[in-house]
């Protein structure tokens, strides 16, 4: 689903991904961890394609695809979808509206006439009863004093509503509680299928005890230097990230 080839990448001149390589196939989940300032959100917003990152080298494939030259819209309409560490708020769009128009306009990018009404508040319907959410809270102004985990449950609804090829979680464990966390890790679960592929990225081993990975990537100055299961998540909780140093210095 993802194939990402020697990548190298800067940030107003300043060159944070190194070489990076990754492969993610459909039916996938995987977790990149690593220090402050190894790449992470670099990375998830590069393969999201957002502008203020310059790709200097290599390539990324989604479902064999080049899209280096697509915009974020256009990512988006090819099925890449991005969860960020703070979503903005949009006051008077509600939720339900945002997802309508989400949708509509993936549909026309695609040639696909607008979604009926009657289906959209059926898919409305079914996907919000899948993650527990109320219907009040989808008319609400969009993460308009919405709390960390609204903000984040709403963005896991946002990724079933649009069920994307690609779902890239940047640090959405980032301020939740454990009831949060949980709601929304058993969301993403849910959403796991044959047909997508999920990348999650956090510092921290807990959200793994909910979001089980197939592969657990180490992220560090701006290389993937470790891959493994489960295992390799707890060993960097025990551990700390000195250990991988020393073992790439040895």
């Amino acid at each position: 689903m993802l194939d990402i080839k020697d990548l190298h990448a800067s940030v107003e001149g300043k060159e944070i991904l190194k070489g990076l390589n990754l492969a993610v196939k459909a039916g996938e989940i995987h977790a990149i961890m690593g220090p402050n300032g190894a790449g992470k959100s670099t990375l998830a917003n590069i393969v999201a394609g957002k502008e203020e990152y310059e790709v200097t080298g290599g390539e990324i494939l989604l479902a064999g695809e080049d899209i280096d030259e697509l915009s974020a819209e256009e990512r988006a309409h090819k099925g890449v979808f991005l969860s960020f560490q703070y979503p903005v708020e949009i006051p008077g769009v509600t939720v339900t509206n945002f997802m309508k128009t989400a949708i509509n306009e993936t549909r026309k990018a695609q040639g696909i006439e607008e979604m009926p009404a009657k289906d959209m508040l059926k898919k409305i319907r079914e996907k919000s009863e899948l993650l527990e959410i109320d219907r009040k809270f989808l008319s609400r102004s969009l993460n308009e004093g919405f709390s960390g985990g609204e903000k984040k449950r709403n963005e896991i609804f946002q990724m079933a509503m649009m069920e994307p090829k690609l779902a890239i979680l940047d640090e959405t464990d980032s301020g939740l509680d454990i009831d949060a966390l949980r709601i929304v890790a058993n969301g993403v679960n849910k959403l796991k299928s044959e047909d997508n592929a999920i990348v999650v990225i956090t510092h921290y081993q807990r959200l793994l005890d909910y979001i089980v990975p197939d592969y657990v990537h180490v992220l560090y100055n701006g290389k993937i230097v470790k891959s493994g299961t489960k295992e390799l998540a707890l060993e960097l909780e025990e551990k700390g990230y000195d250990w991988i140093k020393e073992e790439i210095n040895a």
